[in-house]
């Protein structure tokens, strides 16, 4: 009989024993396993959860700005978060070192201008590897295994300013190009549109191509010396958003503004108060406003599993001093809400 109690005592031990591991275990499933199941959950059904990196050429430039704000407009509607994070002034290498800081961190998406230097392929393709989407703006990459990209044509933009050129002016023409880069694609793409614009035009004719490095002040310097070099320009043309800015200022100075026919890009201040002054001729207007607006709103449908077209452009135009003002002016001017 004592030996019948005594395995009955031990069995029922080993068995309350086992039923309380049991529920330990339930109890620590619950409090562990379920909401972190839960997080999944709303990270799959909304879009609060999701991280994106939105990296500029350039960080306190005014046309990155309006993307800037684009992009931030789109993501308070949407509910995600929005780093706006690039190098101080342009710079291929810290720019290709905050996109691997970024899949690093594991953000959920990547909005980044394109760059023609070799590297960044093989890193947009790094970062696809790692299931991180990236979507170009500005500039596109179209060799990497980037998602899609939301901007200007560029060729396009050049062709467009080379068209109102020739529509713009009559007889001899001497044309001097400064432009941003000599290297970047978008800056090539411009300057390739604008001379095959003009190339059939025999009263036209490119005297001289420099580089202002996306500076005023070097855009200033060149445009100095080309007008010392080539007196007899009369025409200049700028393909980033500083250099019209830093040619008018020369031309102003050699007191030539009614003798010159400058045409630039963008809507920075500066630009749209020589326009108005008839320094600036014209403009080719972009919409980085929309760019920054449209790439995050591509970047939301990428992460849900979306399909989005591989390329979209946003609109590109010329315009001159009887076209202003702007509208809507969110498109084109840093400070208006």
């Amino acid at each position: 009989m004592r030996d019948w109690w005594k395995r009955l005592f031990y069995g029922g031990g080993i068995a309350a024993l086992f039923a309380s591991a049991s529920f330990t275990v339930y109890c620590a499933w619950n409090v562990y396993a379920y909401p972190r199941l839960e997080k999944e959950q709303v990270r799959e059904n909304a879009n609060e959860a999701y991280h994106f990196v939105l990296v500029p050429e350039e960080l306190d430039n005014d046309y990155w700005r309006l993307v800037e704000k684009g992009a931030k407009a789109a993501a308070k509607e949407l509910g995600v978060d929005l780093e706006y994070i690039g190098p101080r002034q342009a710079n291929i290498d810290e720019h290709l070192r905050i996109l691997k800081k970024a899949a690093a961190a594991k953000v959920d998406g990547i909005i980044t201008q394109g760059l023609t230097k070799a590297d960044f392929v093989p890193v947009i393709d790094e970062i696809a590897d790692k299931g991180i989407p990236v979507v170009t703006v500005d500039t596109d990459a179209p060799t990497s295994r980037r998602a899609a990209y939301v901007g200007t044509d560029n060729y396009y933009a050049g062709f467009i300013a080379g068209r109102a050129l020739v529509e713009d002016t009559r007889g001899a023409v001497n044309v001097a190009i400064i432009t941003g880069s000599l290297t970047a694609a978008h800056q090539q793409l411009r300057v390739q549109g604008f001379q095959d614009a003009v190339k059939r035009e025999k009263r036209i004719r490119i005297v001289a191509v420099e580089e202002s490095h996306i500076t005023r002040v070097q855009a200033a310097e060149k445009a100095y010396m080309i007008l010392k070099k080539h007196p007899d320009v009369n025409a200049f043309y700028g393909t980033s958003a500083l250099d019209a800015i830093g040619i008018a200022k020369v031309v102003e100075q050699f007191h030539r503004e009614n003798k010159t026919y400058i045409i630039g890009f963008d809507t920075l201040p500066e630009t749209i108060r020589y326009l108005q002054k008839g320094t600036i001729a014209a403009t080719v207007v972009q919409e980085p406003y929309e760019m920054g607006y449209r790439a995050v709103n591509m970047m939301a449908e990428i992460v849900a599993g979306r399909d989005v077209p591989k390329v979209t452009n946003t609109e590109t135009k010329v315009i001159r001093k009887q076209d202003l003002p702007l509208r809507p002016a969110r498109n084109y001017e840093v400070n208006t809400p």
